[in-house]
């Protein structure tokens, strides 16, 4: 290696992929502390990087009140959250929000789904039409669906937008 080759000071102050979540999941965090601090609610946050996205979760007393009918309300939160990572960062954030294990327990049914999907598929060799689902909700069916061993694919328009499994 020559040592008088110039170094690029530029590419040693820019944070790694790993630091720039991390710092995603401190500002998300730091918005949602101030946030259950208005609605005077208690809940101790959990801050993760998960593949390539932060991940916060709000877990303690009865949070259901901020997770809704259906998710709701977290999915707005998630969205609110987002714009308040952007707002600091000035790039467009994936981070998750879960609150009280909504999403866990969300994912662990819908993989569960996927399997029973993907063997009946594989049984009876016809593409099988799930309900519509979030943009959420179709990341875990896909990801499920390609361990499984099949295809899927993503049809309609939102907020009708759907699953469909076909055959491997």
């Amino acid at each position: 290696m020559d040592e008088t080759a110039p170094v690029s000071i530029e590419n040693e102050s820019r944070p790694s992929r790993v630091e720039r979540l991390e710092n995603e999941g401190d500002i998300a965090a730091d918005y949602l502390e101030e946030l259950l601090d208005i609605a005077d609610l208690d809940g101790d946050l959990d801050m993760d990087v998960e593949g390539d996205r932060a991940a916060v979760s709000i877990v303690g007393a009865d949070l259901s009140q901020l997770v809704g009918p259906k998710g709701e309300v977290l999915d707005a939160l998630q969205e609110l959250t987002r714009l308040a990572v952007y707002r600091e960062t000035g790039e467009r954030s994936r981070m998750m929000l879960d609150i009280g294990g909504y999403r866990a327990d969300q994912k662990t049914s819908l993989v569960k789904l996927a399997e029973e999907t993907v063997a009946r598929v594989k049984e009876t060799g016809e593409p099988v039409r799930l309900d519509p689902m979030s943009p959420f909700e179709r990341k875990v069916v896909h990801d499920a669906v390609a361990a499984g061993g099949c295809q899927s694919e993503s049809e309609g328009a939102e907020p009708r937008r759907f699953v469909v499994v076909l055959p491997g």
